[in-house]
């Protein structure tokens, strides 16, 4: 904890540092929008207004807390925790519960079943991982239960109280202890009390909608990042904010949303880009798939024994380009930047064999796969 405090300290300091060189005045207090008049979008945080001719909101995602019995009185008594507060624990509880299956649940199982608690997860759907590729998903299931990781799927979550839950499965309720519980059960964009309304900026089910330039239903006010419900990831919201400010700066730029990865930080890691072969099929897609084991790779066999990993590359027939990757095994966060450039510049299958890839190491599995097809 001492570290990673440390290491947090650094970065945003790193961060406050690079905003000061630039002239950027920070303000940290609650803000509210006040009106738009003639000079412009007028801002009110603790009795100071502030002006500005274009308004950029970036207001972030807050943990989903549903109306389940008991749950706000545990959060209130520090029983049940979202993902921030987890990560502010002092010492390791013995034993753990997740309410959710998906990414951030996922990853905080996989950290704390190593530092020794006893791990349960409880999800409503039949499988973990939200929209993961269902053999990688299965996979990842497979290598966490080995950890000691326990998975109750389709359970739904009837009440919490102190170090107690309830969960329904197949019409029959039971009850499961943790010292403590992590309710993970997804995020929603934060736009209450912000003064949307008094400028007319229009949400749909909470969220700011943009169009491919950032830009709202009101001139010169843009979104980006978690509040505007398209993709609830940090290098998404780094990316966006970029596509905002060059259409400030009257500079061509558009986001692009079909070659954007997302990891899954649990051990081993999950790594994806790009359609799964179900969505692809889906929206009518014709499509040729390979899948290839990690053991292909010369360095992930030397390094991992027994693994299991594997790499499932989609390829669109018509025009032989690649629409996605997906992974699971060592190093995979660190690769699928690879994929999703292969995906975004629209490199025929032809050409990315004609690429040398570094021996030995495990991202040569990617080209393998292409020459299986």
């Amino acid at each position: 904890m001492k570290r990673k405090e440390k290491v947090v300290d650094m970065l945003v300091s790193g961060v406050g540092a690079k905003m000061k060189k630039n002239k950027v005045t920070v303000v940290k207090e609650i803000a509210t929008i006040q009106e738009r008049n003639s000079e412009g979008f007028v801002i009110e945080a603790a009795g100071e207004t502030y002006t500005g001719e274009q308004l950029l909101i970036a207001t972030g995602s807050v943990p989903i807390v549903p109306g389940i019995e008991g749950l706000k009185e545990s959060i209130e008594a520090d029983f049940t925790m979202t993902n921030r507060e987890i990560l502010q624990l002092m010492e390791v509880p013995q034993k753990l519960t997740v309410i959710g299956g998906g990414v951030i649940g996922l990853e905080m199982a996989s950290y704390y079943v190593a530092a020794g608690s006893d791990v349960t997860v409880i999800e409503m759907l039949d499988h973990i991982a939200g929209q993961t590729d269902t053999d990688i998903g299965l996979i990842l299931k497979k290598s966490l239960e080995k950890k000691g990781i326990k998975f109750l799927l389709e359970s739904k979550v009837m009440s919490v109280a102190k170090g107690l839950v309830t969960y329904e499965k197949a019409g029959n309720q039971v009850t499961t202890q943790g010292d403590k519980i992590l309710l993970s059960i997804g995020r929603r964009a934060f736009t209450e009390d912000l003064g949307l309304d008094n400028i007319g900026v229009e949400t749909v089910r909470g969220t700011v909608p943009t169009d491919a330039l950032g830009r709202t239903n009101i001139s010169g006010v843009y979104a980006a990042g978690d509040v505007n419900g398209k993709s609830m990831l940090a290098h998404t919201a780094y990316r966006e904010a970029e596509v905002c400010i060059n259409t400030i700066l009257h500079k061509k730029d558009y986001m692009r949303y079909s070659a954007i990865p997302s990891v899954i930080y649990t051990y081993p890691e999950v790594a994806s880009v790009g359609e799964t072969e179900s969505k692809a099929l889906e929206k009518g897609m014709d499509v040729k798939t390979v899948q290839l084991p990690m053991i292909y790779s010369g360095r992930y066999v030397a390094e991992t024994e027994k693994g299991d990993g594997i790499v499932k590359v989609i390829v669109d027939a018509k025009y032989n380009r690649i629409i996605g990757v997906h992974m699971i095994g060592s190093y995979v966060s660190e690769m699928i930047y690879g994929a999703g450039l292969m995906i975004e510049t629209e490199l025929r299958i032809e050409d990315i064999k004609e690429l040398v890839f570094p021996h030995p190491t495990v991202s040569e599995v990617i080209r393998e796969a292409l020459f299986e097809l």
